[in-house]
């Protein structure tokens, strides 16, 4: 089997996407991209240029006229790629509590979703990459040379999830966190435009007994890389 170049990597909500891709990336020497940057960008632009969140035309309109890029990490300070707005780095700026909570009216717009749809596959077609996200394998990069389906129960995700905000400080109960992940995914999965389902040669992946090193050991297998 030929080397692949380009992985894509779906699934719902804390099944582990970014954790696999993230290490796949860091062996095989590709870019990690995570497409849930894109739109953390378009955020954080909206709020520099007090454009309102609300306002679908003009943030539609915001994620037309910007460019961004993803590139592999220049600078030595735990990032795990560049993000660039218009060529600034704005690696940091869109992890800022603003922009968490914001963003997710902005990924719900369909015009964003089809603008930042092309600035992905730009990136993707570069080759090398691993990309992760809920529509990669679908609408983003149809033609990436593995597909991956990354899958748990919701009561596994939801168990994952409280694990990871116990351990940030955060107060919550695995009520709550279930319950969050059963309304995201009703949301990603009911969703008209590129709603999340493997693509047809998606390789299906269920990661509830596996451990990181053996998903890892299983896509390199795949891939032949």
């Amino acid at each position: 089997m030929a080397k692949r170049r380009m992985i894509a990597i779906d699934g719902p909500a804390s099944a582990g996407k970014s954790t696999l891709g993230e290490r796949l990336a860091q062996v095989l020497g590709f870019l990690y991209f995570d497409t849930g940057v894109m739109y953390r960008a378009v955020t954080w632009e909206a709020l520099c240029r007090g454009i309102p969140i609300g306002d679908e035309a003009a943030v539609t309109a915001l994620a037309e006229e910007i460019h961004i890029d993803v590139t592999r990490p220049s600078v030595e300070d735990g990032r795990q790629y560049n993000v660039l707005v218009d060529g600034r780095d704005v690696t940091w700026e869109i992890r800022r509590p603003e922009v968490d909570a914001e963003v997710s009216p902005v990924s719900a717009y369909p015009g964003v979703r089809r603008a930042l749809t092309v600035q992905q596959r730009v990136i993707g077609l570069r080759g090398e990459v691993v990309m992760v996200g809920r529509d990669i394998g679908t609408v983003v990069l149809p033609e990436a040379d593995l597909k991956v389906y990354l899958d748990a129960s919701p009561e596994v995700r939801a168990r994952r999830r409280l694990a990871d905000q116990l351990a940030l400080g955060c107060q919550t109960d695995y009520g709550t966190v279930l319950e969050g992940i059963r309304r995201r995914d009703g949301i990603d999965s009911g969703r008209e435009l590129a709603p999340l389902r493997p693509a047809e040669d998606a390789i299906y992946v269920l990661n509830e007994r596996m451990t990181v090193e053996e998903e890892v050991a299983y896509i390199l297998g795949l891939c032949d890389c």
